[in-house]
């Protein structure tokens, strides 16, 4: 467990303030992903099908294919349910102590960032490509088609912040995680130097004879 600033929060249990917790780009972001995302599937869903020729049934705006209109849709619902779990995630943050939680929030939101920035990426490529077919008869819908495909573009530049940011706050806890828990055996900042560490022999202060055979000498005249 870990009390302090880890991955790029305050401390835990620090009082929270809504303010200065609106103002963080991070928030932003993840607003404006909200709003982007509602828009996609929200215009999709209302506008997005229509009868061409008397036909009954309803024909997708993008050049009749239902797989375009609910691709669309499917990214657009996850990416607005996305941003709510993670804002509340966000905003609960700082009061989370355990190191191990935080790393596995902002590991969780770096991968999901990081995957729906590319799904979003397809998705206007996807429909960009279809709308470029589309028949003159669904020409009614083009605005709200535009719409789609130009919030759809900017869905995949605040969905990239966003991985930048939660790469960005991993890549911060790593660093202090090292930091804190260091290997004692490479801590050299002992109060014994290497140097001057007991050695487990020393030699002698009184110097040894070259003539050990022992025994008594008589003495020579």
């Amino acid at each position: 467990m870990m009390e302090g600033g880890a991955y790029g929060a305050s401390f835990a249990g620090g009082a929270f303030d809504f303010q200065s917790f609106l103002k963080l780009p991070q928030t932003i972001l993840r607003l404006l992903s909200w709003v982007f995302s509602i828009v996609v599937f929200a215009t999709i869903t209302a506008e997005g099908y229509m009868n061409v020729r008397a036909q009954q049934d309803l024909q997708c705006m993008f050049n009749a294919n239902d797989g375009a209109c609910n691709f669309g849709i499917g990214i657009g619902i996850l990416a607005f349910l996305a941003c709510v779990i993670f804002l509340i995630l966000d905003a609960y943050f700082p009061q989370i102590s355990n190191a191990k939680e935080r790393k596995a929030i902002v590991l969780g939101d770096l991968v999901f960032s990081g995957t729906w920035t590319f799904l979003w990426f397809v998705c206007f490529c996807f429909l960009t490509n279809q709308w470029s077919q589309t028949s003159p008869a669904l020409s009614a819908v083009g605005d709200a088609a535009r719409a789609v495909i130009t919030f759809s573009f900017f869905s995949i530049i605040s969905w990239g912040l966003l991985t930048y940011f939660a790469y960005g706050r991993y890549r911060q806890g790593i660093s202090e995680f090292d930091q804190e828990y260091r290997d004692p055996a490479n801590d050299h900042a002992s109060p014994y130097p290497p140097s001057s560490a007991p050695t487990g022999y020393q030699q002698s202060p009184f110097p040894h004879s070259q003539d050990q055979s022992g025994g008594y000498q008589p003495p020579t005249y």
